[in-house]
């Protein structure tokens, strides 16, 4: 049964990302706004709400956007590049 449950999680959260995408990139000119963002300081929130999901998706399958501007670490391995 926990094998089943694990390949059922993929297309779950795969399917959260690919509505979370719409979301963001169809955001006020959709077809449903769950807050409306004309409304003072929690206008936005449903788009950070859908940011969020879409960044926790993608780190699910092994894109980790957050990280990727991050300076390397003491273990982490560098490559420098000197023009000659």
């Amino acid at each position: 049964m926990l094998c089943s449950e694990v390949a059922m999680k993929k297309p779950v959260v795969f399917c959260l990302g690919l509505l979370a995408t719409i979301y963001i990139l169809n955001p006020t000119a959709g077809f449903f706004e769950i807050i409306p963002d004309n409304l003072p300081l929690i206008g936005n929130l449903d788009e950070a709400a859908a940011v969020a999901l879409l960044l926790m998706c993608l780190s699910y399958f092994g894109i980790d956007l957050p990280n990727i501007f991050r300076r390397g670490e003491a273990g982490d391995q560098t490559i420098d590049i000197d023009p000659k």
